[in-house]
């Protein structure tokens, strides 16, 4: 399969191969031709399946065959969780428009807007942004959604995750009714398949199986270790395995920030990606992931999202996460599009029921051992119950809902 025999023109396939691929991945095979048709879509993918690209290119292709508006309104609008997701979609957007005559542009929180502002103004057919700047963008009339053709909910499901819901039902409300639709979720939970319901006409059901993929693309491994030597252990493997390029996962902003500090202590270049760091920080320390300049990115789950690093070695999960789709999410930043990665998890033992959760997702046993000179403390022996572990996930989405917009 290749993409010409998909559909795709060949401006656009000269824009794949610029970008080094020549093969389609599982969801782009089974999303770009129903996308084509003009088809609503209601997609399971997992990040690292390569469904940007599997909604992108036929979304380009499908605003080429028309003339923009004279007034070049906004024609296809993409929202997404996060800033940095935003970001990554947009770079995606403009690499596979890049022989094409379309405009995009993305827009977010956290920096002024005046530089976004310009560019709509400016005339743009793509818009890539995150609910409350789009809103506060409209309620300010710089941007006007009654041309929309195509609307894209990227990762719906964390949308929802952090209390976007009424954003995104004041978002529908602005679009016209006639239009296509493009939903991708990780998950399909009762919120998703009811936000489904209300936007989507007799969808497209695709499903890429993520569990498979997880297992198949990415070499998981669990490190059993006492929770208060867990710095040392990542430390200890960063410098004995030589590794470069590592992103590694806290469950908390302050656990990313104190993680930072004792690998800067132990001289490994490392920088902290929260909510609680402003945008340019953020930007800075993802730019300098990118190229090397910074060997360790401490990211949580939120923050994380969007970070896009063609061949990333190695994930690290410093503390498991309660939610167990979190922890799919996770490992996806490494093995993407079919490449080999290494996930690694050092679980201490109140995160065995977190693990136990996790493999019955995944339906994989990872590969566990206590690793030489990190033997257990006998003394600590209590784990939390199941049913208490599922009250904590539960409570943690009920608190996402609180405070994810601040993250």
């Amino acid at each position: 399969m290749t993409f010409s025999n998909l559909g795709l023109d060949s401006i656009f396939i000269n824009a794949v191969e610029k970008k080094g691929y020549s093969n389609p991945t599982p969801v782009q095979i089974k999303v770009i031709p129903w996308i084509l048709k003009g088809k609503d879509i209601l997609a399971s993918a997992q990040t690292g399946t390569g469904k940007t690209a599997g909604f992108t290119l036929p979304l380009l292709q499908r605003l080429s065959k028309k003339k923009h508006h004279p007034s070049r309104s906004v024609r296809a609008l993409i929202l997404t969780p996060t800033r940095e997701l935003a970001s990554q979609v947009h770079e995606n957007v403009k690499e596979y428009s890049v022989f094409s005559d379309l405009k995009s542009t993305v827009i977010y929180g956290g920096v002024g807007q005046n530089p976004q502002v310009r560019k709509i103004r400016s005339g743009i057919d793509v818009l890539v942004a995150t609910p409350g700047r789009l809103l506060d963008l409209h309620s300010q009339r710089v941007l006007h959604l009654d041309k929309i053709e195509v609307l894209v909910l990227d990762e719906a499901d964390r949308m929802l995750d952090m209390g976007f819901h009424r954003e995104i039902s004041k978002i529908i409300s602005l679009l016209p009714d006639a239009r296509q639709n493009l939903l991708f979720s990780a998950t399909f939970s009762k919120d998703i398949k009811s936000l489904a319901q209300n936007i989507l006409r007799h969808p497209v059901n695709i499903d890429t199986s993520p569990e498979t993929l997880t297992v198949e693309a990415i070499n998981q491994f669990v490190f059993k270790v006492d929770k208060s030597r867990k710095a040392e252990l990542i430390i200890k493997l960063i410098k004995d395995g030589a590794w470069d390029q590592v992103l590694v996962f806290t469950r908390t902003k302050h656990g990313a920030n104190n993680l930072c500090k004792k690998m800067k202590s132990c001289d490994i270049n490392a920088m902290a990606i929260h909510g609680n760091k402003s945008q340019t920080a953020r930007t800075k320390a993802l730019a300098g992931f990118k190229d090397g300049s910074v060997n360790v990115l401490v990211a949580t789950d939120i923050a994380g999202r969007g970070i896009d690093i063609p061949l990333l070695p190695h994930v690290v999960n410093f503390e498991l996460p309660n939610i167990p789709e979190d922890y799919v999410h996770r490992i996806g930043r490494t093995g993407r599009a079919g490449s080999n990665g290494e996930a690694v998890s050092l679980v201490s033992v109140d995160e065995y029921a977190y693990l136990d959760d996790i493999q019955k997702l995944i339906s994989f046993k990872i590969p566990s051992e206590i690793p030489d000179g990190f033997q257990l403390d006998p003394r600590i022996t209590t784990a939390p119950s199941k049913k208490k572990n599922r009250s904590r996930s539960k409570n943690s989405k009920r608190s996402r809902k609180r405070s994810g917009k601040r993250r």
